[in-house]
């Protein structure tokens, strides 16, 4: 059995077989549906009354992944042109690759399709050996890359609840079946948002153009209190979180980190004797007590560091696009072979990604593992593995055939 085989196979086995008709489309009649098949085609413009319309769909065609519409449409089958905008979910797209994690280069790696160069961590622009342009990168589902997607995650719920308003029952939360998150917003006070109004909400979620310079506090004036942001209150919104954020910042800073910011060791010193203080006050007020030896600057670069940290990190393109597809709950990510799961808000940090979004369960499969990192699917650590054969429960070796890291042998 060849590995597109074997692959093609578990997932026609899953949407006849375990694909849940409880799941949730709103308004699924009014959506598009795009379907990327085996064969490396893509089918756009479908429609749906119903879910268990979509799983026949599923069962007779076995796409490789499945995604619907952000948009309502009067006709979702027509062209873009004639389909009628109505209004459109508001769709947040958290993905690991937008975050900086110190494991990307061990487990990630890019290969140059002019010279087969092989290099790990970031791709660049242009191949170093031969400057060719024709990169493509191999990334890998890691628990530390998933974990730090999965605070941003979270860090993008508290925006949205404490600052927006959002209730819990119109936010829905999915990791994606590969490496992040989505979160749906939707209620009838989103639908309506042009491209120019999410791009005001992804501005803010991002802390793009966010004023930390502390600009009603002169230098020479700087001798007692100054607020963190302009406005008076520190109980909500950007304000708050920069408070919240410099009281965890100082809370465990250690000289270290200072040092890695560019302070100077003066300054440092300083910090480190009096931060008791300065989180008394933080906590008490909302406002810094200036010390002598630490400068309006040191302040100002200390603030723009924890501005970075309490932004939302996410793919700002998806948000802002009106008429972007996403991928559908429950099914199934071509990439790894895992589920678009649910995640229930209340249980978020509970949420594993290796535990929960399993699809096969059952079987074992003999595979020939080219290369792949120490990982684990369920309770079970697997690997590392090397131009090796071996046998491995049937959502390990998916995963690993899914990313192009191992092919079938046999299939017991």
């Amino acid at each position: 059995m060849s590995s597109l085989t074997f692959t093609h196979e578990m997932f026609r086995k899953y949407y006849a077989e375990d694909f849940p008709l409880n799941t949730s489309v709103p308004f699924i009649e009014k959506r598009e549906f795009g379907f990327a098949l085996f064969e490396n085609q893509m089918v756009r413009h479908k429609s749906f009354r119903s879910i268990e319309e979509v799983k026949f769909f599923l069962q007779s065609f076995v796409p490789c992944d499945v995604y619907f519409s952000c948009a309502y449409y009067e006709n979702p089958t027509a062209e873009m042109e004639r389909k009628n905008w109505l209004g459109a979910d508001l769709i947040f797209d958290i993905d690991a690759d937008h975050i900086p994690t110190p494991c990307e280069r061990i487990h990630d790696r890019w290969v140059c399709g002019n010279c087969g160069f092989v290099g790990r961590g970031v791709m660049p622009e242009r191949c170093p050996l031969c400057s060719g342009e024709k990169l493509s990168a191999e990334t890998w589902p890691c628990e530390v890359c998933l974990e730090a997607a999965k605070i941003e995650a979270i860090k993008l719920l508290d925006v949205l609840q404490d600052d927006f308003g959002f209730s819990k029952s119109e936010l829905r939360v999915f990791f994606s079946g590969h490496r992040g998150y989505h979160v749906h917003v939707e209620c009838e006070a989103v639908k309506a948002l042009d491209s120019m109004a999410r791009k005001e909400i992804v501005d803010y979620v991002s802390g793009l153009g966010l004023e930390t310079s502390l600009p009603h506090v002169k230098e020479r004036s700087f001798k007692k209190r100054f607020p963190l942001e302009t406005v008076k209150s520190f109980s909500f919104g950007w304000s708050r979180r920069l408070t919240d954020g410099l009281q965890t910042f100082l809370s465990s800073v250690k000289e270290d980190d200072l040092r890695k910011l560019g302070f100077r060791k003066d300054a440092v010193n300083v910090i480190m004797q009096r931060k008791d203080g300065i989180l008394r006050d933080l906590y008490n007020s909302g406002m810094v007590h200036t010390v002598r030896g630490v400068g309006l600057k040191t302040w100002e670069k200390l603030v723009k560091h924890i501005a970075t940290l309490q932004s939302v990190k996410i793919d700002t393109v998806v948000t802002t696009d009106v008429h972007r597809l996403i991928r559908m709950p429950e099914t199934l990510n071509s990439k790894t072979g895992f589920k678009k799961a649910d995640v229930q808000i209340s249980a978020i940090d509970d949420f594993d990604p290796f535990r929960d979004a399993i699809a096969f369960r059952k079987g074992m499969v003999k595979v020939r593992v080219l290369d792949v990192p120490k990982f684990r699917i369920g309770d079970e650590t697997f690997g590392p593995y090397r131009d090796r054969k071996v046998e491995l429960p049937t959502a390990a070796a998916l995963l690993l055939v899914c990313k192009g890291r191992a092919e079938v042998v046999e299939n017991v």
